[in-house]
């Protein structure tokens, strides 16, 4: 097996690539393995180079050296292939993905998991948008949002080319967005059902718990069950998010009135005038969106915790 790290040289601290060389180096001595280290030059980089490498039918494992854009990236480069799996060496500023599966960002931890093997088979969402007047789709990893939160990722995107980054640029953006943005007239429609026709804030849409830097938009989000979470905000005024702003940290954000839960297989959200996307941190195009899902579509390695919690649940977890 080919052990290969695909490095995004943008995330992370000034050494964070330096410790991603010294760990490959130490699967190389320790553990006997073939490893090889690849810097991404461009946006979409990651999803070619995984894609180009799975066609020669060698068995790979992929890291994505990055935030949660790398994962995606990477990700979308490897569905479809039985010859792949793939772990994370979180380094983003972000790293929400890692969040769900408790992958450890201390690079010992992220050495152990990757020896002792233990996969983990995800659902992956299918996301259909509108981007320069075509239908465009992606795979989706995490989560991905509509409304507001892709507005504050667009402006967080900005201030990332700018080279502002700081741990606290996410918060910023939130704050200040959230008293120029206006929400809009949508409708959602789950599994055929139209479960919303009202003024929206924003929407998201995942397989996973995470987003925003720790925020669980989806805390009843299974990874593995088929099923997309969908959580919707109602406009709602600042002063009553802020005395219950720890719900959106610890998994009780449905406490709070303004905000619906919804799941499902399928979902497609119809607005006017139209609001942007981000599929897992990624500013992308706009509505009208489809959301699908594929079961258990990518094979991803997981640490031994996560791996013997699902299994006493009963959840299907094959080793690898």
């Amino acid at each position: 097996m080919k052990h290969i790290f695909i490095i995004n040289p943008t995330a992370g601290k000034s050494d964070s690539r330096q410790k991603i060389y010294d760990m490959a180096d130490r699967l190389r001595r320790e553990h006997d393995l073939d490893v090889q280290c690849i810097l991404t030059k461009k946006q979409g980089h990651a999803t070619e180079l995984a894609r180009k490498l799975c066609e020669s039918g060698e068995d790979l494992r992929f890291y994505a050296c990055g935030g949660d854009g790398t994962v995606n990236e990477v990700a979308n480069g490897i569905i479809g292939y039985d010859n792949a799996a793939m772990t994370v060496i979180p380094v983003g500023t972000g790293n929400d993905w890692v969040r769900t599966f408790g992958i450890s960002n201390r690079y010992q931890d992220a050495v152990k998991a990757i020896s002792e093997g233990y996969s983990f088979l995800q659902d992956v969402g299918v996301v259909s948008y509108e981007e320069a007047h075509y239908r465009q789709s992606r795979y989706m990893a995490n989560v991905a949002g509509a409304g507001f939160d892709a507005h504050v990722v667009r402006k967080l995107s900005h201030l990332k080319k700018k080279g502002h980054r700081s741990r606290w640029r996410y918060t910023w953006c939130l704050v200040k967005n959230f008293f120029r943005y206006k929400s809009t007239g949508v409708k959602v429609w789950v599994d055929d059902r139209l479960v919303y026709n009202n003024l929206l804030l924003s929407a998201a849409i995942g397989i996973c718990k995470f987003n925003g830097g720790g925020i669980q938009q989806l805390p009843a989000a299974v990874a593995d069950d088929g099923m997309l979470d969908l959580s919707l905000i109602r406009p709602v005024h600042f002063w009553h998010l802020l005395f219950r702003f720890h719900y959106l940290f610890n998994g009780g954000i449905y406490r709070i009135r303004h905000i619906l839960q919804e799941r499902g297989s399928r979902i497609r959200i119809e607005s006017s005038p139209e609001v942007s996307v981000e599929i897992d941190g990624e500013p992308l195009g706009h509505t009208p969106l489809e959301f699908s899902i594929l079961h258990r579509a990518i094979r991803i390695v997981v640490a031994r915790d996560f791996y013997q919690r699902c299994a006493a649940v009963g959840a299907e977890t094959p080793a690898g």
